[in-house]
């Protein structure tokens, strides 16, 4: 028991080390993985359980990692398995690089540098990728903003995934890992290959956006606004300064800037009345609304009803929209994809394509910030 406690402490000890330009991403966090299976693709890993049993991992080699009642079982490929309380694996050359495919409710396979920690945690396998910070914000800008944009629109979105890290550093700290790899904290699959998504996000290593505190922002960003980015509180409640209303040119003519759908009227009136309202609805157009602005509830006579909670409950693409009766149709007339705060996304990559660059396009989305280092954080990538 005794070897068992300083075999965890020292794998968390492992963990909370100061090592420079680097961030620690629990991945496959929504995925409760019971087993996975390592294998090196570049370099070579030495394979440290905390006992007598330590193994060089090469590339062919094949690593099987199991939780196993409240412990690990591991096996190395033409090997005897064993049964240790955590396992690390790390890079022997510093450009190793490993792929894991997991197991459990679903099958996922990707790919990852730097190490790889692994304990047993409440009925799921903990897997902890430290890696290279930069090579994680490629990850996230592939993720969140995919391929075959703009160079400026990368390094916008490359200082965004960087501002949201230095921001929520220690989002995790009490699980002993910095961030997650899902949209609890940024999408984040993994390497990418992209060599213009790898270009912009070392061409702006250490940058984030800061506010006039010289503290990271919320840097919200959304598909398309439809025109009009919306101020955060009408959203969240909690007004920022740096995420005011923007009139946006750039998205109108963009995939998301307009949608239309529809429902029956009967079942638009039912919906009201399900939601408070108890006026005579006998002339439907008393039950139009037109919003030419960003509003933020919906208006029928003395009826009203947030705006957001339509878009929950009916599942729409944003809360720009207009209400229009037609015979025994509903149409709901849309703008925008996304809540509206912050950076319009199919905004960025259209001022891009237009000559602007990114610390013109983060200047334009957000009010009063501006683009420079971070202040290092206890805990933190230093």
């Amino acid at each position: 028991m005794k070897s068992r406690i300083l075999s965890i402490l020292f794998l968390l000890l492992v963990c909370n080390s100061s090592v420079s330009a680097q961030v620690r991403i629990r991945i496959f966090a929504d995925q409760t993985p019971v087993s996975a299976v390592f294998s090196v693709t570049k370099g070579e890993y030495e394979l440290n359980t905390f006992s007598d049993n330590n193994w060089i991992v090469k590339a062919g080699t094949l690593v099987a990692i199991s939780k196993f009642n409240d412990r690990l079982a591991v096996k190395v490929m033409n090997d005897k398995g064993i049964i240790c309380d955590s396992v690390l694996l790390s890079g022997r050359t510093g450009k190793d690089i490993f792929s894991v495919r997991t197991y459990g409710k679903t099958q996922l396979k990707h790919s990852y540098s730097g190490d790889l920690m692994c304990l047993p945690d409440f009925g799921t396998l903990l897997l902890i990728n430290k890696c290279d910070i930069e090579s994680y914000i490629a990850g996230v800008v592939k993720s969140e903003g995919g391929s075959g944009k703009n160079p400026e629109y990368f390094k916008t979105q490359a200082v965004i995934a960087r501002t949201y890290l230095y921001r929520y550093i220690d989002k995790h700290a009490a699980d002993h890992f910095n961030l997650c790899d899902n949209t609890h904290c940024q999408a984040f699959n993994g390497l990418t290959s992209d060599t213009l998504i790898i270009r912009a996000a070392l061409e702006t290593k250490g940058e984030v956006i800061l506010g006039p505190d010289t503290i990271p922002i919320i840097a919200a960003f959304h598909s398309n606004c439809g025109g009009e980015t919306s101020p955060s509180e009408d959203v969240w409640l909690a007004s920022q300064p740096y995420l005011r209303k923007v009139k946006d040119p750039y998205c109108l003519t963009s995939r998301n800037a307009r949608w239309n759908t529809s429902i029956g009227l009967e079942d638009w009136i039912a919906y009201l009345r399900k939601s408070g309202y108890t006026e005579n609805a006998g002339n439907a157009s008393l039950l139009n609304f037109s919003q030419i602005t960003r509003s933020t509830d919906y208006k029928a006579g003395s009826f009203s009803l947030p705006l957001r909670q339509i878009r929950n409950d009916l599942g729409l693409r944003s809360t720009f929209f207009s209400v229009a009766v037609s015979g025994d149709s509903v149409i709901f007339k849309g703008r925008g994809y996304g809540h509206g705060v912050g950076l319009c996304q199919e905004g960025a990559m259209a001022m891009a394509g237009k000559g602007f660059n990114y610390r013109q396009i983060i200047a334009f989305y957000y009010t009063g910030v501006f683009v420079g280092p971070p202040t290092p954080l206890k805990g933190g990538p230093k």
